[in-house]
């Protein structure tokens, strides 16, 4: 069994780095977060925005869930944790920016990709079909592409399928008509250890440039 040793032994060290000596960043934040962008990412452990992006605490509001889906507005009554991160990212935070972040070997949407409708998993396939025609995309429009290449394809689709779900939240919708809110589409390549930017204007993740 997995030991949590590593684990508090590196809450020492954060303890002693930001409530040592030191201690003005957590200080400054007693009474709020000052977070500005909200990260929808993976729970993949080989994919921590704040680690990526090297970031301070207080400098992101993150959402991890499999595959970093974002639903489309529903107001059914049900449970919404992904919904209920951002509403409250956007009317209470005013974060200004929302960032969308997948990756390279995601299982979520591996899981999505081989999914034949004869899958039983309690939870795991109803939620990553949340990008569905992101999979059907794909099979159209890349039908003689290598399988890598399509499974690609499909990870760097559903991103774009997020963002599009995203303006289904009339929250999200009137701050990026008013101009106080920007919405991206990034994607981790883990083989590479490259970061693709989505360009609106190619249509395509592109390397950002070091």
């Amino acid at each position: 069994m997995a030991s949590t040793t590593k684990l508090l032994d590196g809450f020492k060290r954060f303890q002693k780095e930001y409530f040592g000596d030191d201690n003005q960043l957590y200080a400054s934040m007693k009474d709020g977060q000052p977070a500005k962008t909200l990260m929808i990412s993976c729970c993949d452990s080989r994919v921590d925005p704040a680690i990526l992006t090297d970031c301070d605490p207080g400098d992101l509001f993150i959402v991890r869930n499999v595959a970093n889906l974002v639903p489309p507005c529903d107001d059914d009554g049900h449970h919404h944790g992904t919904s209920a991160a951002l509403e409250f990212a956007v009317n209470n935070l005013e974060v200004e920016n929302i960032i969308i972040m997948g990756h390279a070997s995601c299982g979520g949407i591996k899981a999505l990709w081989e999914d034949d409708g004869s899958q039983n998993s309690k939870f795991i396939h109803s939620w990553v079909s949340i990008a569905q025609s992101a999979k059907n995309w794909v099979k159209d429009k890349l039908t003689t592409a290598e399988p890598d290449v399509q499974l690609k394809a499909c990870e760097q689709r559903a991103i774009l399928e997020s963002l599009a779900n995203l303006m289904t939240f009339s929250c999200v919708q009137s701050g990026v008509e008013e101009g106080t809110l920007s919405l991206h589409g990034w994607y981790f390549d883990i083989s590479a250890g490259e970061l693709l930017c989505y360009n609106s204007e190619t249509g395509a993740f592109e390397a950002l440039e070091g």
